[in-house]
């Protein structure tokens, strides 16, 4: 009976930590889309990887743009999170069927697929506005060469529309984009970790001397290193579920060690006693 309430309450242990640390795994960062406290981002968008707009994660970047260009900008995303990307794009009042697309590179400029979420639609002649969604992979610490796994550092959003008309091309649209992501927790743990983040991202930054005014009187954007990080590093900390589940793994072999001991060495003095015991 004392062997049966032991693993009773270590598994009762056992099921209250690990219902405690899934929520806290799961609320560590905002939902995709959530705005931070100062949530409104850039107001433009780059025509290529070189000048793609930077933005943090929970910012929404906002652009009037023509029909027809590609439209840049970047996020910064580290280990251990699935980053969400949502765009909304705002159609002129009179055009014909289009399609527009969006497309995540890593930092390499390896496109990333989609897991889930409308990556492409088509927005009908009367079609107000389109949606789209991308959730990628989980952003791993480590990985072979040869993949195309996620990993830390900046990711590129590409916005455009394709299979147009002639009389759609040049119309003026309106764009929102959006990056949140949401923390996996020890699941997606693995051994090993990039010696440095992929940041070889560009951002367009006016040059400090010019602001000054020590340069030479050219306002012209300087292209620099992408700077931005996620809120907690690109390793998200130390600290992960798998710590939990580690130690409790560890304490229920310990606590079934001590009830095989006790169920092995019999209690009570043996049935026949030697002679001069």
């Amino acid at each position: 009976m004392r062997i049966t309430r032991l693993l009773g309450a270590a598994l009762l242990t056992f099921g209250l930590s690990a219902a405690a640390a899934a929520p806290a795994a799961a609320d560590s960062t905002p939902s995709p889309g959530a705005s931070s406290e100062d949530g409104a981002g850039p107001t433009r968008a780059g025509t290529s990887f070189r000048t793609a707009t930077e933005f943090e994660q929970g910012q929404t970047a906002t652009a009037r743009a023509s029909v027809g260009d590609y439209l840049y900008w970047s996020f910064p995303a580290g280990t251990g999170q699935r980053p969400t990307v949502e765009a909304s794009v705002k159609l002129p009042e009179t055009h014909a069927a289009e399609t527009w697309r969006i497309d995540v590179y890593d930092g390499l400029r390896r496109r990333q697929a989609c897991q889930y979420g409308a990556q492409t639609r088509t927005a009908a002649a009367d079609a107000a506005s389109v949606e789209l969604k991308c959730v990628l992979r989980t952003v791993r610490a480590w990985s072979e060469p040869w993949a195309n796994d996620p990993l830390p550092g900046t990711y590129y959003v590409r916005l455009t529309a394709v299979n147009l008309t002639a009389a759609d091309l040049g119309q003026s649209v309106d764009i929102e984009v959006r990056a949140g992501s949401k923390e996996m927790g020890g699941a997606a743990a693995v051994d090993g970790s990039l010696s440095e983040p992929l940041v070889p991202g560009i951002a367009l930054q006016n040059a400090a001397a010019d602001q000054d005014g020590d340069g030479d009187g050219n306002d012209s954007p300087t292209a620099v290193l992408a700077d931005l990080e996620p809120e907690d590093g690109w390793t998200s900390g130390w600290w992960s579920s798998r710590w939990v589940w580690t130690a409790m793994g560890g304490a229920l072999a310990a606590l079934a060690g001590v009830a095989g001991y006790r169920l092995t060495r019999g209690t009570g003095r043996p049935s026949r006693v030697p002679p001069g015991a």
